[in-house]
């Protein structure tokens, strides 16, 4: 990671999207950033990953200016200190701008822009870049001065420095040249009471005043600043603002589209050409001599190089007289081809995707269909925005509208992450969940469920609607019981085990749960998980997840939590039973209950999986 023309850091690839995307703040040793915009990014330096249903979805999101999906830029290091991989990386920006001494004598609190610090390079350890204080400390050192520990934000993804000038003098704003601010911490606890702004004319206030329900009426109205846009000021804003703690888990939320490769032909050279198709498209047109003599000019040539010119041009041929990429389909439904997939007969075997049926332990026969081993599987995931302060719905965009940009202009890519993995796909049988979801009792469990539903959206001032039903809710319950139990026989812990819900009772319908592992590396993972799909191990398994949800150590509270007091997404889910890790979850926890999935101590009988 760069900024300016130094070096600061260093971040994982995939962090970018995950933890440190376009917005969040990342923490050095000694230093405090903000990863910019995309307006500031080299999309040059990395080559585009080809998955259009992906792309479509993006497209869908931001417009039809984005064009590709494009891995964050990277070079490899080397031995050199000053070779080309020092200069590439993601620019950040110093945020907050505002420092303050260590020296416990001084105390200055100050922005960077009024020169009283001084920045100390380093070429070779960026981990030792830091800002100096002018004053002597202990040894006769110059003290190192560090970000202020808090900023301010807004529900509609706005961050800013905190208004220190503002919040110690009530509301005026006097010239920083004719006051001097210090931050003093009274007491070793280290809460906010502790600490005291103090300015040179005689003002003080405690940081008390700035948090919590006190803070209503301290701090100004947010003034619509995106630090990584480096715009002072954008669309204006007016919401009210809070203070928060810099690097609070809560200052950066991702919001995230993800698709798997999905075949689109019987064997490897067809489908590369068709999930390259867009760029090899122009090439098909042209006269074969001329065609063949630009392949490997192509960008993606290195991709399709080891099949050899011949063989590509006969695939090229093969696509264009097929006509595959003819049929629609609606651009943010990434299920449904998705199911599509994973239940068509017959196995695939591609270097993406590779599939192989087995048989259902004899025990679970009577309500799933189907289990389908995914040896090998690619999933892309692609950034497209972010909040601050709660976190977005996933699957429901009208819960999280107002999210913050990437760039101030329309985007022309986004950035974008490549995994490879494994995973169990478990196919419901659907006339007996049919005849479940008809039954009264289910439906009255389901009534409570929805009237927590209905009251949650009340609160956030909601469009009413977007419930996703029982048979999600039953199916999202299944996962996460599953995934604890495949996370003590697997070896991957339970965050890195991901789940996909298929769910929908249209003309079309669909039951079904994939759990899945995946990595960054080039071969994926080691098949650890797939191995607890064979007939032999998976009924055991699924018999133990079951057991363990049956009875929860925060029973009977657990099992008696009505949706509706506080307006839930959940019924009988905690943290002792199904809640599981937010890396795991695709709907953060919400909507699960185990009492539709087994009998629990309070409700009985009307369980899909009910103890026979």
């Amino acid at each position: 990671m760069s900024g300016s023309s130094m070096r600061v850091g260093e971040l994982r690839p995939n962090q970018l999207l995950h933890t440190y995307g376009v917005g969040a703040v990342a923490d050095m040793p000694n230093l405090s950033v903000m990863v910019c915009g995309l307006d500031d990014w080299s999309p040059n330096a990395g080559q585009a990953i080809p998955e259009e249903r992906l792309l479509a979805a993006v497209r869908a999101k931001l417009g039809p200016t984005v064009q590709r999906l494009l891995p964050p830029p990277y070079v490899p290091e080397t031995a050199d200190p000053f070779g080309e991989w020092t200069r590439v990386g993601v620019p950040v920006t110093l945020f907050p701008r505002w420092l303050r001494c260590t020296n416990s004598k001084c105390g200055l609190l100050a922005p960077v822009e009024t020169g009283l610090f001084e920045l100390l390079p380093h070429a070779f350890s960026p981990d030792r870049i830091r800002y100096v204080h002018g004053c002597r400390g202990r040894g006769g050192s110059r003290p190192t001065a560090v970000p202020a520990r808090f900023v301010l934000a807004c529900r509609r993804g706005h961050l800013d420095d905190f208004p220190w000038l503002y919040f110690v003098h009530l509301g005026g704003v006097p010239e920083f040249g004719g006051h001097t601010l210090t931050l003093e911490e009274q007491s070793t606890t280290g809460d906010a009471a502790s600490l005291w702004v103090i300015c040179s004319c005689g003002a003080r206030r405690s940081m008390a005043q700035a948090i919590g329900e006190t803070m209503v009426g301290n701090l100004p109205l947010c003034r619509g600043r995106h630090p990584h846009l480096r715009a002072e000021q954008f669309r204006g804003c007016g919401e009210e603002t809070r203070t928060m703690g810099l690097g609070a888990t809560n200052g950066w939320f991702g919001m995230q589209l993800k698709a798997f490769t999905l075949p689109r032909a019987d064997i490897e050279i067809d489908q590369r050409v068709a999930e390259l198709w867009n760029m090899l498209e122009l090439v098909s047109m042209l006269p074969e001599e001329q065609g063949r003599r630009l392949l490997t000019d192509l960008r993606c040539w290195g991709e399709l190089e080891h099949f050899g010119v011949d063989e590509v041009w006969k695939a090229i041929r093969r696509h264009t007289e097929d006509g595959t990429d003819t049929a629609q389909h609606d651009e943010l439904d990434l299920m449904t081809p998705e199911w599509n997939a994973f239940t068509r007969p017959g196995a695939v075997r591609l270097d993406d995707f590779t599939t192989e049926k087995e048989r259902p332990p004899g025990e679970t026969r009577p309500w799933l269909q189907e289990v389908i081993l995914v040896t090998r599987l690619r999933q892309v995931s692609a950034l497209y925005g972010f909040t601050r302060i709660d976190a977005p719905e996933w699957g429901d965009d009208t819960a999280s509208p107002d999210f913050a940009p990437l760039s101030v202009a329309p985007p022309t890519w986004v950035p974008c992450a490549e995994l490879r993995g494994e995973g169990i796909f478990l196919r419901f049988r659907e006339d007996e969940l049919a005849r479940w979801e008809s039954r009264p009792d289910v439906r009255e469990r389901g009534a409570l469920l929805r009237a927590g539903h209905d009251r949650w959206r009340a609160q956030r001032r909601l469009e009413p609607g977007h419930w996703p039903g029982l048979r999600y809710i039953l199916l999202h319950s299944f996962a996460h019981a599953l995934i604890r139990e495949f996370a003590l026989e697997s070896g991957y812990s339970a965050a890195g085990i991901g789940e996909r819900i298929y769910s929908g009772t249209g003309a079309d319908p669909m039951a079904g749960v994939l759990l899945y592992t995946a990595a960054p590396d080039s071969e994926g993972t080691l098949g650890g998980l797939v191995t607890l799909g064979r007939r032999d191990r998976l009924g055991t398994l699924i018999g133990q997840a079951l057991d363990a949800a049956r009875l929860c150590s925060s029973d009977p509270l657990c099992s008696e939590h009505d949706p509706r007091e506080h307006g839930h997404l959940y019924g009988s889910a905690c943290h002792a039973c199904l809640f599981a890790s937010e890396t795991s979850c695709e709907r953060g926890n919400h909507y699960l209950d185990r009492a539709l999935l087994v009998d629990t101590v309070r409700d009985l009988g009307i369980a899909y999986l009910a103890a026979s």
